[in-house]
Order: structure tokens, then C-alpha cells, then sequence
């Protein structure tokens, strides 16, 4: 059955956390004991119904300031496929969890009130989305209700979106008219909103297409570990290498190239938890054997010998940066980028992005706390990479303070010359 991850997005109070409640309740994915303590939680609360929201908002402070704080992560299936949710907060000063969320996600469905319509946060988590390359945007205008499921509301706030919209890099945009409070438009059609004759949220979940989304054609195998037998003397010949498909399809017979040596072979075998395989795809974990002995280990690479990613290490990267203490030109920094470690130096700055405007201001000197930007960086070693919107897996990394171990940074590479 096909997983699809998704991410909720919005404004702080546009109904993120209510959505997500609905929308398991709905579907019959909530246990009898779940939904008794949440029931006892929302009569402790003072709330008048059955708080759906309090079965994503498990903190303590997320409970009594009735917002999102950290990054909940939920399981549900119907018979058509297999969900993983991330509902991320809204509120600026944690827009970090919202990457962390986003960053595997292959949907994004943003919420925003229909009485208030796109905010700044709106804005910022569209453009998050873009570039973390998710190519799929879902539009739940919610609260309908409190607009009296007026059409004219609807379309005024999904125009104002839209042209904003087309100024991002996202092909896929559905605009749904919702009440997570009262379930209009969830997992059922509404009865209140009979001019309205797109999909639920639930059945557009079920539907959309991202098979095509994964890159299948650029072979990227990086090396986590190499597995060596311990002490049977049956196996003291075993050599295999342990990793996750990244990209491309790898196929038993195959002939591969390492790097950074350059040495080619061919793939004598995949072996899985569950057995040997023919062949495998993103996001498997296998281990692969070769048919020649090479010099080969962690932070390595297997790729086509025709199809080689771009080896280099001065970088161009777009960057959030994370940390509370800001970042300079000049900076030295670990960088984690697939299994290969490096170190790297912020050669320079190169502009700052306004997420309202897209509005690019080269004389910033840094970043701030949840800024967007691009940065020059050249590290230690060559890094064996694509760019990010061509290959997510090889064009990602994370930038770690060395004297703390904290991810200060996540960042998408870029060509030079973009």
C-alpha cells in the first residue's frame, strides 16, 4: 500500500490541530479509551465539545496555551493507502519545527481562516513548502462556518492565494472550503456547501498522484556502513555495504561506479531484512554486494558510471537557519549532508529572503532566527550532491554547531550560476 507524508501548515488558531482530530475521528482511526480522556481533558479545559485538537497537542504548554509547539507526528490507513501526518506550529518563532516537519513531506495542506484569509505565516509556510520542493499544496479555507459558507467569501480568499501562489515553484494547487470543527469537508461532503463540487480533504488525500514525484532515474546510493562478519568463519569472505536507495532504481547485475575512487563494478546482490532482492528503490534500506573487493566506506558513494552527481566543495545553498544566536559571514560549522561528513566555512552571504514579498535583500549581513537565505559555503571535502530541486535526498543537509552538537541550519543546494 502507498505511504503519503503529509504536513499541516497555517496561522496560529486557523485549526491545524482540530483538522487533523476530525479527521481521524471521521475515519474511525480514534480508540474508545483515547477518546474518553480526551473528553475528560476538554471537560477539565472548560470546553463546551469534545476537543479534537488535544489528540495532536500532547505538551503540557501546547494544552494550556490551546497552541502547537512542537512537531506531533500521527499514523493512520484507509483502505486505499497509508498516512504518516506531521502537524507543525504556526506561530513565527517556531517556524524551524515547521521545516523539520515539512522535510519529508510530500503534501502540504495549509490552513487558513476564511474570516481573516492568507496572513504573513500563510505566506511563509507557501514559500517553506516551495522550497523544500513539495510539490502538492492543499488550500483548507476553514471556518466556514463562521462565514456562513458564503461561496463569494471562498473564492475571494482562494484568488488572493493563488496569485500568490504563482509566484512559487509549486505545480499543484487545491483549494478545499472546510469546518474542522463541524467535519464539512473532511473525510465527507458537506450538506452546508452544495455549491462546492471539488473532493474532500480525505478523498483528495486517497487520490493524489506522487509516484512521479520520486526521482527514479539518477542512481544515489551513499555507503552508511560497511557490514563485515564477526566471527563465523562461514561468512569471513562476507563483505556487503549498508545504506538507503536515495534515488534511481539499483538492480541486481548492474554496473555501478564508486565515489569519490572512481572504481567501477558490478552489483552482485541485495539483501533485506526480509531476504534477497532483484532490485530496489527509494526509500529502501538494503545492503548491497559487489563483485569486486574496493576500498569503499561510510560517506561513499554508488552511482552510474554515466550519471554521476556533481562532485565540489564550494556550494550555493538556500538555508533556514534555526539557532537563537545568528548567523555570520566567516562562520565555521559541521555539515552533515547524506552519510558524509564535512566542515564548512560561510564564505559569504548572499542575499536575505523576504517571505511576504520574495523580495531578495543583498545587504543583509546575516540571518536570524527562522530566516530564509542563500549563503556561499566551501567545506573540507568534496561533497558528492545534486540540485535540491532535482533530487531531494542528494540536494539537502543540515548545518550542526560542533561545540553544542545543535542543528542550527537546514539547506537546499543550488546550482552556481542560478
Amino acid at each position: 500500500m502507498e505511504l503519503l507524508r503529509f504536513a499541516t501548515a497555517g496561522s496560529v488558531d486557523d485549526g491545524k490541530s482540530t483538522l487533523i482530530g476530525r479527521l481521524l475521528y471521521d475515519s474511525k482511526q480514534v480508540f474508545e479509551d483515547q477518546l474518553e480522556a480526551i473528553e475528560r481533558s476538554s471537560l477539565a479545559r472548560g470546553d463546551e465539545f469534545t476537543n479534537l485538537a488535544l489528540l495532536t497537542d500532547g505538551l503540557r504548554a501546547e494544552r494550556e496555551q490551546g497552541i502547537t509547539i512542537d512537531v506531533a507526528y500521527r499514523y493512520f490507513a484507509t483502505p486505499r493507502r497509508k498516512f504518516i501526518i506531521a502537524d507543525t506550529p504556526g506561530h513565527t518563532q517556531h517556524t524551524r519545527n515547521m521545516v523539520t516537519g515539512c522535510s519529508t513531506a510530500d503534501l502540504v495542506v495549509l490552513l487558513v481562516d476564511a474570516r481573516v484569509g492568507p496572513t504573513e505565516q500563510t505566506r511563509r509556510h507557501a514559500t517553506v513548502a516551495s522550497l523544500l520542493g513539495i510539490r502538492h499544496l492543499v488550500l483548507c479555507i476553514n471556518k466556514m462556518d463562521l462565514v456562513e459558507f458564503e461561496r463569494t467569501r471562498f473564492e475571494a480568499v482562494r484568488r488572493e492565494f493563488e496569485d500568490f501562489a504563482a509566484r512559487l515553484e509549486v505545480t499543484d494547487v487545491t483549494c478545499i472550503p472546510m469546518s474542522a470543527l463541524e467535519g464539512d469537508n473532511v473525510v465527507d461532503r458537506s450538506s452546508e456547501m452544495k455549491w462546492y463540487d471539488g473532493p474532500s480533504l480525505l478523498h483528495h488525500l486517497e487520490q493524489v498522484h506522487i509516484g512521479s514525484d520520486r526521482n527514479l532515474i539518477d542512481l544515489r546510493f551513499p555507503v552508511q556502513r560497511v557490514v563485515r562478519p564477526i566471527a563465523s568463519s562461514e561468512l569471513r569472505d562476507y563483505r556487503g555495504y549498508a545504506g538507503e536507495v536515495a534515488s534511481g532504481v539499483l538492480e541486481v547485475g548492474d554496473e555501478v561506479m564508486v565515489l569519490p575512487s572512481g572504481f567501477s563494478t558490478t552489483v552482485e546482490a541485495i539483501e533485506t531484512a526480509d531476504g534477497p532482492r532483484k532490485e530496489a528503490y527509494p526509500p529502501a534500506s538494503v545492503v548491497v554486494r559487489l563483485a569486486d573487493e574496493l576500498d569503499i566506506s561510510r560517506g561513499d558513494m554508488l552511482c552510474r558510471p554515466r550519471n554521476r552527481p556533481t562532485s565540489g566543495q564550494d556550494l550555493s545553498a538556500m538555508v533556514c537557519w534555526m539557532a537563537d544566536r545568528p548567523l555570520r559571514k566567516g562562520a565555521k560549522l559541521a555539515l552533515k549532508h547524506t552519510t558524509r561528513w564535512a566542515r564548512a566555512l560561510v564564505k559569504d552571504v548572499t542575499y536575505r529572503l523576504d517571505v511576504n514579498t520574495l523580495h531578495r535583500d543583498r545587504s543583509a549581513d546575516g540571518l536570524e532566527l527562522n530566516d530564509i537565505g542563500r549563503l556561499d559555503l566551501r567545506t573540507t571535502v568534496p561533497l558528492f550532491y545534486d540540485e535540491y530541486r532535482v533530487n531531494r535526498a542528494t540536494g539537502s543537509f543540515i548545518l550542526v554547531d560542533e561545540a553544542t552538537n545543535a542543528t542550527v541550519a537546514a539547506g537546499m543546494l543550488l546550482r552556481a550560476n542560478d
